[in-house]
């Protein structure tokens, strides 16, 4: 139980440049731990904008459940060694990955991010999942002990944004805005 922990927002202790850990410790706040947490946090805020859309309510609740996730994985990369997300996250992606799939007829070209709002948001989505990733993996290159599913959960998550914005572009009676090779510009 966390109790009062947060009853003080303001605490001025990171006006020198630095921030505190997890476990206490403190780094500055261009640490690569710091921006693998805070890209995780724009992408759990980038849901959230996701998630004022009309939705259908399974995914809805999907996507809420990723949202925890997400914040499981915030206080992973606060307290270095500590782990949370495990293989039965990743199952549970693949699961998703492999639900939403299957309703999609084969890509045969590349897509742009757009089409319906609810898509393109989708879209962004995958882009700070993507760049999480990539903190993830520098953080990972600098440091030990950073958990492998963290990395992979990111990498599993981004496809499935990619394969949610096509699921959500026909719910919305549209299609993927295809990429066209020559196209005059």
């Amino acid at each position: 139980m966390m109790g009062n922990r947060l009853s003080k927002i303001a605490t001025r202790t990171g006006d020198d440049g630095s921030t505190g850990l997890g476990d206490g410790s403190r780094v500055g706040k261009d640490n690569l731990r710091i921006q693998a947490l805070g890209d995780v946090d724009e992408l759990n805020s980038q849901l959230g904008l996701l998630l004022c859309e009309s939705l259908p309510a399974a995914l809805r609740e999907e996507l809420v459940s990723i949202q925890h996730d997400l914040f499981d994985l915030g206080g992973e990369l606060c307290i270095p060694g500590y782990t949370v997300l495990a293989d039965a996250h990743l199952a549970r992606l693949d699961a998703l990955l492999e639900k939403y799939n299957a309703t999609l007829p084969p890509l045969k070209e590349f897509i742009l991010p757009g089409g319906s709002r609810t898509a393109a948001l989708a879209h962004v989505c995958r882009t700070v999942c993507r760049r999480a990733e990539r903190s993830v993996v520098m953080l990972e290159k600098a440091e030990a002990g950073v958990n492998a599913p963290a990395r992979q959960y990111l990498n599993r998550l981004s496809d499935l944004c990619f394969v949610l914005a096509r699921v959500l572009n026909r719910e919305a009676g549209g299609q993927d805005v295809l990429w066209q090779k020559g196209r005059e510009r």
